[in-house]
């Protein structure tokens, strides 16, 4: 293991983070930190994709661009493929300035896949093609609404989607309700408030995941996760519903899926 790395070598007996190919699909908020946080840590393949420019807008939260950017309107994928290769020179970092759909075989080469969106469809669309190819999947997202006492509620999600496990249907964070509403436009994601604090903590908690999933360094990680973040109260704990999902999911068979990566190169 390299000096860099010394102070994590509690994460394995050489540089752990080598061989994997990490998807980061949305690379604003939380995006903008989970892809920061992987740099540092090593993992010396990623994959980003977001289709948007930087804007004035963005820079609230985004920690990956500048000011320039947002005058320049540098894509936010090269803006930050330019910070991680600043952080970690070696990475192999490919970056897509369009929607993971228009080039889908691109993520279907990732290990593991953190999506950062705001849509409940989006969503769906990309918890589905990671469980074709049984890719673990981490979503995260962050809601602020007003109150009708002119105070603001925020809170966000970590959840870990997992082949064979509950998904984000089976765990009631994805339904029929919810995509028919956001349809009708009703609740969509438009300019919605957000902060980088609150993007901060979701971020890490959702890296920490993909940590674990790639170490198993704290030999608790078991299949789904379902975080709930309460940003007033700054506790992030276990969603209640978690409990109540059922430990095989019905939504993606298993006959259904393709071949992994991680498979083939075990093979």
């Amino acid at each position: 293991m390299s000096e860099r790395f010394v102070r994590q070598e509690f994460l394995g007996d050489r540089d752990p983070f080598r061989d994997f190919r990490v998807g980061v699909v949305g690379l604003s908020g939380g995006g903008s930190h989970v892809v920061q946080q992987l740099a540092h840590l090593g993992f010396e393949r990623l994959a980003l994709f977001d289709p948007a420019e930087c804007r004035d807008k963005h820079l609230n939260r985004n920690v990956l661009m500048t000011a320039q950017d947002a005058v320049l309107g540098t894509p936010k994928a090269l803006a930050a493929e330019r910070r991680v290769r600043e952080i970690y020179p070696s990475v192999d970092v490919a970056a897509f300035n369009f929607q993971w759909q228009d080039h889908p075989e691109e993520l279907q080469q990732c290990d593991v896949v953190v999506g950062c969106l705001d849509g409940y469809d989006q969503r769906e669309q990309l918890e589905a093609e990671c469980r074709r190819h049984l890719i673990p999947y981490v979503d995260i997202g962050l809601s602020v609404t007003r109150l009708d006492d002119d105070t603001y509620s925020m809170s966000g999600q970590v959840i870990l989607s997992m082949p064979q496990s509950p998904c984000m249907r089976c765990l009631g964070f994805l339904s029929e309700t919810k995509l028919a509403a956001e349809a009708a436009h009703y609740g969509t994601a438009g300019d919605r408030p957000q902060v980088v604090w609150a993007n901060g903590v979701l971020a890490s908690t959702a890296v920490g995941l993909v940590v674990n999933l790639v170490t198993n360094w704290s030999r608790e990680l078991g299949g789904a996760v379902y975080l709930a973040y309460d940003a007033n109260t700054g506790f992030v704990t276990a969603h209640p519903r978690a409990d109540y999902a059922t430990h095989a999911c019905s939504h993606y068979p298993v006959h259904e899926v393709g071949t992994p990566l991680a498979f083939r190169r075990n093979s």
